[in-house]
């Protein structure tokens, strides 16, 4: 059964490559190799709940990378697809994130989706040490993907991405900085729980040229 959902992962992977022309189907290859890297991974053990689905979501173009901090509970693990859940919903981040994509014509569809996080941590208490797990395989999906900018959604996903310290998360949002040759820039969680979600970004977007 894992086999088999493996190749049919596989197979709409390598559609998706061709389809939209996006970077070199062998690269995608290497992602899906990377995938099957992490789901033989034991590092964190029993800190996490592994799951088939992939862990990145191929966009139409590589200008952008979006970086969460770990698959969500009710989000693409179970549904297998970014930013929707198991009813084919736009979850409520991503009608925010869209609304801002909107002001650089892009649509969720033409970026790529990465986690911090690559499996379900059964508590947040072990995000950090799963996320330095991970690091090296997301490193690894970006020298891929080798996008012009990373935007990293909220503390988290800026902490494991970026080796600095700040006082406070509005401190660095919005700001320019560059690891490993990749230009990251922190913006507030698109979640419609903070006042921050879509007025605190929307400059940043605005200021994104491609």
């Amino acid at each position: 059964m894992i086999f088999c959902l493996c190749l049919e992962i596989k197979v709409l992977l390598l559609f998706k490559a061709f389809f939209y022309g996006i970077v070199a189907i062998g690269d995608n290859v290497l992602l899906i190799d990377i995938d099957k890297e992490i789901h033989n991974c034991n590092l964190c053990g029993d800190m996490v709940e592994k799951f088939i689905n992939k862990t990145v979501s191929i966009g139409k173009k590589n200008d952008i990378v979006i970086l969460g901090e770990a698959p969500a509970n009710n989000g693409w693990r179970k549904s297998g697809v970014a930013w929707y859940d198991v009813n084919h919903k736009l979850l409520p981040s991503g009608v925010v994130l869209q609304k801002l994509l909107d002001e650089i014509d892009y649509k969720l569809e033409d970026t790529y989706f990465l986690e911090a996080v690559k499996c379900y941590p059964k508590d947040r208490k072990y995000l950090k040490r799963c996320s330095d797990n991970c690091k090296k395989y997301l490193f690894k999906q970006l020298d891929i993907i080798k996008p012009k900018v990373v935007l990293a959604l909220g503390d988290f996903a800026t902490k494991s991405i970026l080796d600095i310290s700040y006082k406070r998360f509005s401190d660095v949002v919005g700001k320019t900085f560059n690891i490993n040759g990749y230009i990251v820039i922190p913006i507030y969680h698109p979640s419609p729980i903070s006042p921050m979600s879509y007025k605190g970004n929307i400059e940043i977007f605005r200021k994104l040229n491609f």
